[in-house]
């Protein structure tokens, strides 16, 4: 059995920078010891969690297995993975490896991570610096987009007087693509903090070139959590195939903690909601459930794939019946092509005629319109050097789905009447409407980073790199019925396979690219 529902009374004030508020279903595990207190300092968080176990790399290898543990950041790849693969990598190099947090959050639907390392950063470190000293790592590296984050984590660091492996917080550009994991690592290496593109896991080079261990905050406190509880204690809460608690942030204003399992309606419940009109999981590279499935679903990885959705980062945002679905798509959608890093033309321009398209739906441009958000939507998929593309289409089209009626209707002057009410959370310009488009240097922030295209595979292939190519549209010119281009004036694929009779014309096309973004790979 549960305990009684349980709300941790502390404040929320303002919206951005958000205080989270927090609660629990049952015993807390992360967020323990702070009922009635607003954090805990080094010796508060002793007091309750007690001083962690010292394991070797085999030992920490198996905890992760035997606790089934995986990242709480997104993909949900299991730690144990990761750490075999460091531990491989370091083989390589000698055995060095680094080991880095990723607090970045940059999604204003999420605010768990933002909650640890406010309120418990001592039980973050914990995990972290039990991962450095079993992988002897050189380096701690925490990467955070929030002053008050960073000053945070610096006291919890300053508390623990000198360490064996040295942890460094840096603050990094707030910007929705900055937790993506080479721009995670770029930027705490200092560069300007934009995905590379390169397919090279962390694991092989990541902080400083090295094998590094990237995980996500309330990924390292729950290693914490386990390595004292151990698996068996680990394993004693939540769903018996995904034992433990999770974090979410509800409404984007409140982080409950939840045993794996439960019903997504008693965690809305907890924090006086229901379903509304949907539910949106996963947050803006999320899916939308309908108020059905949001009533039947748990909160395990087997119950949301039935719906074609998955918890990633935590984020869960009912969409109350007073606002309209379809103009807050747009709203998020115009926020999303903001937030390009501006370094790819496909994202560059397609993201922002996406939002242009939708914006065209809500303001009636009938089946012209509708049929013009597909293909903006097609146009966008798996043409950028980071997800941001895909996962921002994915959001378009799962708002396509759930809302179907609202969007024909707006499509063909019908309109529903209601507000925007803004409850979907976007921080600072909400709509590049406002002042233009993003321009070539996109984003908040501008930059260029060279990377390398797709990951080998057999026999050869022409790649283009979106975080160089400019659009020039030459290479079609040069290799005609290889290379085709979109609407957009960009090749319609990263990667093209090549025949024997067209290598001279791509070899001529590398040669010519004014922007340098064309290369062959594989075989002679």
């Amino acid at each position: 059995m549960l305990a009684k529902d349980v709300t941790i009374p502390l404040p929320a004030v303002g919206r951005v920078p958000a205080v989270p508020a927090l609660a629990a279903l049952g015993p807390p595990r992360l967020l323990a010891g702070l009922d009635g207190v607003e954090g805990l300092g080094r010796v508060a968080h002793l007091t309750r969690h007690g001083s962690p176990p010292d394991l070797s790399a085999s030992e920490l290898v198996a905890l992760a297995e035997d606790t089934g543990l995986r990242g709480r950041g997104g993909a949900g790849f299991p730690f144990a993975r990761k750490l075999n693969a460091v531990l491989a990598g370091q083989r390589r190099t000698g055995g060095r490896a680094a080991v880095v947090v990723n607090g970045s959050e940059g999604e204003p639907t999420c605010l768990k991570d933002t909650a640890l390392l406010l309120y418990a950063p001592h039980l973050v470190l914990d995990g972290a610096l039990l991962a450095a000293r079993a992988l002897g790592a050189e380096a701690v590296a925490v990467g955070v987009t929030r002053a008050d984050v960073a000053r945070s984590v610096r006291r919890a660091v300053a508390e623990r007087g000198p360490l064996s492996t040295p942890v460094r917080v840096q603050l990094l550009a707030e910007r929705f693509v900055t937790g993506e994991g080479t721009a995670l690592t770029d930027g705490l290496d200092h560069g300007p903090g934009l995905p590379s593109g390169r397919k090279v896991r962390s694991s092989e080079r990541g902080l400083n070139g090295l094998p590094t261990l990237l995980s996500n905050t309330e990924t390292y406190a729950q290693l914490a959590v386990a390595a004292r509880l151990g698996a068996l204690g680990y394993r004693a809460t939540g769903d018996p195939a995904e034992p433990g608690t999770a974090l979410l942030t509800v409404a984007g204003e409140r982080v409950v903690e939840a045993p794996t399992g439960v019903p997504l309606a008693r965690v809305l419940a907890l924090c006086g909601l229901g379903p509304g009109q949907g539910v949106l999981i996963g947050g803006y590279h999320g899916t939308w459930l309908p108020p059905s499935a949001a009533r039947t679903a748990v909160l395990t990885r087997e119950s949301l794939a039935a719906h074609n959705a998955v918890l990633g980062a935590g984020a869960v945002l009912p969409l109350p019946e007073g606002t309209c679905p379809a103009g807050e798509t747009v709203r998020v959608a115009r926020w999303m092509a903001a937030e390009s890093a501006g370094q790819c033309g496909p994202c560059v321009l397609g993201l922002p005629a996406l939002a242009d398209a939708l914006g065209q739906v809500v303001g009636g441009g009938g089946q012209r319109a509708l049929d013009a958000v597909r293909a903006r939507m097609r146009a966008v998929e798996r043409r950028g050097a980071c997800s941001h593309p895909d996962g921002t289409a994915r959001f378009v089209a799962s708002a396509l789905a759930a809302f179907p009626e609202e969007f024909a209707g707006h499509a063909h002057g019908a309109g529903c009447g209601r507000p925007v009410l803004g409850v979907l959370p976007v921080t600072g310009r909400e709509a590049y409407g406002t002042d233009g488009p993003p321009g070539p240097g996109g984003g908040r922030r501008a930059g260029q980073h060279a990377a390398a295209a797709r990951s080998p595979a057999p026999g050869q292939r022409l790649l283009v790199d979106w975080t160089l190519c400019r659009g020039h549209g030459l290479c079609a010119d040069l290799a005609p019925g290889l290379v085709r281009l979109g609407a957009d004036g960009y090749p319609e694929r990263a990667a093209m396979p090549l025949p024997a009779r067209m290598r001279r014309r791509a070899q001529l096309a590398v040669r010519r690219c004014p922007a340098l973004a064309l290369r062959v790979q594989g075989g002679e």
